[in-house]
């Protein structure tokens, strides 16, 4: 939370100087500043976090699905066990008809617990939308969790076979605390 609390101050005391260096775009910097000030405090969402990050935005391979993002950690006072929490919005921007190729948006989640030595993921959740411009919120909780990661895909409309997949992307790792 410090870490956040150093950029905002950083980005408040750089658009100051940029006031000064131009005084045409000042008040546009400043609302730039007061912007990303706002993000930075809800992004640290409250003091029931332990950890909180804004994630995203991530693709599939062809740009046609997105999905961004914050995510949530809060650590018990012994910190031995720990609810990760999710939300986010997953865009469909394929705007062809199904019948020239259009796919849903797709995104899934996949999580490792801590105490799973093996390195098995678990399916954590996933999310379809069809409805080309416009978006899908979700949200969701897991237990015991020191790893997150998110792939965003494509999906056929009537299938269960996602295609054209971005990368996995970590959200989370309880080593980066």
């Amino acid at each position: 939370m410090m870490k956040k609390m150093a950029t905002g101050l950083l980005a408040l005391a750089a658009t100051g100087a940029l006031a000064f260096a131009t005084p045409a775009t000042a008040s546009a910097a400043t609302s730039a500043t007061a912007t990303a000030a706002t993000a930075t405090t809800a992004a640290a969402g409250s003091s029931d976090y332990d950890y909180s990050d804004y994630w995203g935005s991530y693709f599939s391979s062809n740009h046609k699905a997105k999905a961004r993002g914050w995510i949530g950690v809060e650590w018990d006072k012994h910190q031995k066990w720990n609810s990760v929490r999710v939300k986010g919005s997953l865009y469909d921007l394929d705007h062809r008809t199904y019948k020239q190729g259009g796919k849903c948006a797709y995104v899934k989640f996949a999580v490792h617990h801590f105490g799973d030595h093996d390195g098995q993921w678990y399916d954590g959740k996933s999310y379809t939308y069809c409805g080309a411009g416009g978006a899908k919120q979700f949200q969701f909780s897991k237990n015991r969790v020191d790893s997150v990661r998110v792939k965003v895909c494509q999906i056929p409309l009537h299938s269960s076979s996602p295609t054209r997949c971005g990368d996995w992307e970590y959200l989370y790792t309880a080593e980066s605390e």
